[in-house]
């Protein structure tokens, strides 16, 4: 039987433009435009911070960045009763203010995240409503059911990455299904919804914000105009050392094509490499940094040898942010960006030392995200990394905006070095690509909670730009799953291909093999 689909549509993005086409293949798109606030009584507003605009400048034509969930579950159809889903949407809206807000750009330093509280219980479930698609594969399907017939269903959440990261996005999901599978009745969910917009929305409204602050305005700050200066010249020292000469030849398309293949490993494989990974001291997330620098050192011509390999991660920076008791939302974007290097070339093949290779090029991947962790900077650091990507979006969001109109002027080109100067030239800071690495999801759903509710498939991700891409790694249902999200026109699909198949040849190799 075919599945039926829900999709969830929190702070949308504007429609993906006429010149975009995006292949689902475990992915889903954001759908409608920013909207202004009415002028209802009651709104909360703030500005977003530098690492939420450098996340909202880019999606406003076509989505850019956006995040997506996949899961697909079976369930008892009662359980997923239109009104019941709606329900449970209806209540986190109402939770997490982000989702429900709107975006308002009054200019590049001033873009504000408004919010419009629901006037009713009634209004919130109207709200939801518009929010949320329903569609069911075929006809019979949309009849009424048997309440104890079971289908297969699968769940779309699509979001801005600007309101949030991908610990909201997996705490955000295992919420939804306690609330829709926790036992409830349907008339016990539609008391919920009234009682929770009653706490929160209540005459008279609370003067407080309900919007969560940006990661800016959490992280510790040390004042002092010496401390600042500190702080810019050790981030400035770091990122002299971020040396990376890799990267993926591309080609210039305006269409945008995001792929994503994706790999699945059964339980007892899964087991096996966690076991393999922990006699050698690492990680799954550190072995697959490994993974991706073995494959793409046996693609490289032995003249690229000489510069290493580069590539960035973000870290959740959550443990370090300040307390906000007034705000009880996790629906906030609070993650950090590090990078790891590794050399880019491997020793001949044979007597185990290429494996011996990778194992220690593991550890080492381990011991850069350890200390890019727990660093005495971590929060200075964060805070000028924020600045300086808040920066960039805003000159790049000036220049495409100025390209659309006509009107952009290529800027004068740089004098060339004086001869006599003895300078060597800065060494190249390419990234090769991006890892995310969400760890054992597992212990983010919590299945007990939903017991009718069969959990086997979860996909993620964020639509990529043209220059994107990211390669995620995941444990969910007791399986490892890999997935590699680019966008295809924007790359050489020939290269792209062996590179791909040569990470699920290196993990078949020097992770499942013996």
């Amino acid at each position: 039987m075919a599945p039926s689909v829900l999709a969830l549509n929190p702070l949308p993005s504007p429609d993906a433009s006429s010149d975009e086409e995006f292949d689902f293949r475990g992915t889903a798109a954001a759908a409608a435009a920013h909207g202004a606030p009415t002028d209802d009584v009651v709104r909360y507003e703030r500005k977003l911070g530098d690492s939420e605009l450098s996340y909202y400048l880019p999606s406003r034509a076509n989505g850019v960045n956006d995040m997506y969930l996949h899961l697909g579950f079976t369930a008892p159809d009662a359980l997923l009763h239109v009104g019941r889903v709606r329900a449970v949407w209806a209540i986190m809206r109402m939770r997490h203010p982000l989702l429900a807000a709107k975006v308002v750009m009054r200019d590049y330093d001033d873009v504000r995240f408004v919010y419009t509280p629901p006037a009713s219980a009634d209004d919130a479930l109207a709200d939801a409503d518009k929010e949320l698609k329903y569609k069911f594969q075929t006809k019979e399907e949309a009849r009424p059911a048997p309440e104890a017939r079971t289908s297969d269903y699968s769940l779309f959440i699509c979001a801005a990455h600007s309101i949030g990261d991908g610990m909201a996005l997996h705490a955000f999901a295992n919420d939804f299904f306690g609330l829709l599978g926790g036992g409830l009745t349907q008339g016990e969910m539609d008391a919920l919804v009234v009682d929770e917009w009653a706490k929160r929305w209540g005459s008279p409204a609370p003067d407080r914000t309900p919007l969560p602050p940006s990661m800016e305005d959490r992280l510790p700050h040390e004042p002092g105009r010496l401390r600042n200066a500190v702080a810019r010249v050790d981030f400035q020292n770091e990122l002299n050392k971020q040396i990376g000469g890799q990267s993926f030849p591309r080609r210039a398309d305006k269409t945008r094509h995001t792929v994503v293949p994706t790999v699945a490993f059964d339980a007892p494989t899964t087991a096996a490499i966690l076991k393999k990974c922990k006699a050698h001291g690492v990680t799954i997330a550190s072995a697959l940094f490994a993974i991706c620098n073995v494959a793409w050192a046996r693609m490289s011509p032995r003249a690229q040898h000489a510069l290493p390999m580069m590539m960035y991660a973000a870290m959740n920076v959550r443990p370090c942010l300040a307390p906000s008791p007034p705000n009880d939302s996790y629906w906030f974007l609070a993650v950090g960006y590090f990078n790891v290097i590794l050399p880019n070339f491997l020793p001949p093949a044979g007597a185990g030392a290429q494996e011996k290779t990778f194992w220690h090029r593991a550890r080492s991947a381990k011991a850069q995200c350890a200390r890019a962790a727990k660093t005495p900077l971590l929060a200075a650091r964060n805070r000028q990394m924020a600045l300086k990507r808040g920066a960039q979006s805003r000159a790049w969001a000036r220049e495409d905006d100025a390209r659309d109109a006509g009107t952009w002027v290529a800027p004068p080109s740089a004098p060339a070095p004086a001869a006599e100067s003895s300078r060597a030239p800065a060494p190249p800071s390419v990234a090769l690509m991006g890892l995310s690495m969400l760890g054992n999801l597992d212990a983010v759903y919590k299945h007990a909670a939903f017991p009718a509710v069969a959990m086997h498939t979860l996909t993620t991700g964020s639509r990529q730009r043209h220059s994107g891409m990211l390669l995620f790694g995941y444990t969910f249902a007791g399986k490892l799953w890999v997935s590699l999200g680019y966008d295809e026109n924007g790359f050489d699909q020939k290269t792209l291909d062996v590179f791909w198949a040569g990470v699920n040849a290196a993990m078949d190799e020097l992770l499942v093999g013996s």
